[in-house]
């Protein structure tokens, strides 16, 4: 799944990605661990692993989005 960084704070590591279809969900710290990203930029294309459905939707991991070859 594909979306786009709305909202980042760099202090807490969390903030909110927008998806194609216009929801909104929150992140954490946690959808960061392991992936090396220190920061991410509003406007940028990240790849999303969510779990849960309708309200209980989150983010579980966000890695950059990068076209490849």
């Amino acid at each position: 799944m594909q979306a786009t960084v709305r909202t980042f704070d760099p202090a807490s590591r969390s903030g909110t990605i927008l998806l194609d279809d216009g929801v909104e969900l929150p992140f954490d710290a946690n959808a960061l661990s392991g992936t090396g990203l220190r920061h991410l930029r509003i406007g940028q294309r990240v790849r999303l692993e969510v779990e849960g459905e309708g309200a209980r939707m989150r983010v579980r991991s966000l890695t950059i989005y990068t076209l490849s070859g």
